[in-house]
């Protein structure tokens, strides 16, 4: 019987834990896991005329996608060949219009 009562002693104090570690994943590793998934997507729906922001801050069009990297215009003259690590959003027909 005290064997038993040391057992339920042990779970019941690492029952705090395992509860941290189940909040620790639902509210910043899943969330995490969810928007990087969501922006891969996004990176590879991308095509030849979309414009996009860098995390630089650029706005750029892409004219050419590549397998690792974009190449993308910066203004008339000027083309740039970006890795696909530096996108950071693309921009919606409704947002270039405002600018």
């Amino acid at each position: 019987m005290a064997e038993q009562g040391g057992a339920q002693e042990v779970i019941m104090s690492l029952l705090p834990i395992v509860f941290f570690i189940a909040i620790f994943y639902l509210l910043l590793i899943r969330p995490a896991n969810v928007k990087r998934k969501k922006h891969q997507e996004m990176i590879d729906a991308l095509q030849k005329g979309d414009k996009i922001i860098t995390t630089g801050g650029l706005i750029c069009e892409i004219v050419k996608p590549e397998k690792t990297f974009f190449s993308v215009r910066l203004n008339d003259d000027t083309i740039v060949r970006l890795s696909r690590e530096f996108i950071a959003y693309k921009l919606d027909e409704n947002e270039t219009q405002e600018s």
